[in-house]
């Protein structure tokens, strides 16, 4: 069963997708994992990142977007002909274990799903909304995603800046989230609103099966004009809020060819892998498959410990 990861930032601009869509083809070029992106943003950066304008036209237009699989769930009685299995992309940018979920620039009408469930709401004894939103939004992506999660090593979500239905659905899928953040004091504010919100989101999902979700770690994506004064003002305000395992070495530099990358729908890590750029990136995927592997041997442990328990 795969790791499903969250990257996510109140704040635009920090380096998500770019963080997501590198990392996610370090992982399957220099590691031999098999990683699913899934663009949940309606800007389609994560999309046009890793396939062509014309693809990604062809595949709206054959309905092989996000925005079915959505559909399929907001109107589950409604006949649907297509899979996740038919709306994924394999081998994006020619890279075997690299694939695609491609986003949408609609990906779902509000009025349809608070009518439905408002109606769910009513058709139980007790009606509480708020219940009932709960209990769709924790299981509107994990349901998507639960057909197809034993396929993939890592599935890696695209979150959308701010906190709409789908971000919040995607962090409640996830078993870990990643923090893109730049060295900048607005980044810190960013950082601790999202905290706050994910505690918050723990708390409303305490009821039934409590939320298994961690912080893998915070990357700085470093930006140009403000690496002086304000760069160890940043930083030690981090220091002080999270533990050391919680903060990546690794630091993603300025680098052009990072921003150019774009221009040819690939990561930077394809697009110039001889870059300062793509070079952090994959010091930053070895660091991240640290991580997980450090998760797993922690979690052995501990099931070792309850079993021992158990027969004592």
């Amino acid at each position: 069963m795969g790791f499903v990861i969250a990257t996510v930032n109140m704040k635009g601009g920090v380096g998500k997708t770019t963080l997501t869509v590198n990392l996610a083809t370090c992982l399957a070029k220099h590691h031999q994992k098999r990683v699913l992106v899934v663009d949940l943003d309606t800007q389609i950066s994560a999309t046009l990142s890793l396939i062509a304008p014309q693809d990604f036209a062809k595949a709206r237009k054959g309905r092989r977007t996000l925005n079915q699989l959505i559909d399929k769930a907001i109107r589950p009685h409604r006949h649907a002909k297509l899979a996740i299995q038919d709306v994924i992309q394999s081998y994006v940018c020619s890279l075997k274990g690299l694939d695609l979920l491609p986003g949408d620039i609609d990906l779902y009408d509000e009025y349809l799903v608070s009518e439905m469930l408002h109606q769910e709401a009513s058709r139980e004894e007790t009606p509480n909304f708020s219940q009932v939103w709960n209990r769709f939004e924790k299981l509107l992506i994990k349901s998507i995603l639960e057909p197809i999660i034993d396929n993939y090593d890592f599935i890696i979500l695209d979150c959308a800046p701010g906190y709409n239905l789908l971000t919040r659905s995607g962090i409640v899928a996830s078993d870990f989230y990643l923090l893109p953040a730049r060295p900048e004091p607005l980044s810190v504010v960013g950082i601790q609103l999202l905290e706050r919100r994910i505690a918050k989101l723990k708390e409303s999902h305490k009821s039934g099966s409590s939320l298994d979700l961690n912080l893998l770690g915070i990357v700085f994506i470093l930006s140009g004009g403000l690496l002086g004064r304000y760069y160890k003002q940043v930083m030690n305000r981090v220091t002080e809020d999270f533990t050391p395992t919680q903060l990546f070495k690794s630091r993603i530099p300025m680098d052009v060819n990072v921003a150019k990358a774009v221009d040819s729908f690939m990561p930077a890590v394809l697009a110039s892998p001889n870059s300062s750029g793509a070079k952090a990136f994959i010091r930053l995927t070895e660091e991240f498959v640290q991580k997980i592997a450090a998760y797993k041997n922690e979690s052995e442990n501990n099931s070792k410990k309850m079993n021992l328990a158990n027969l004592e």
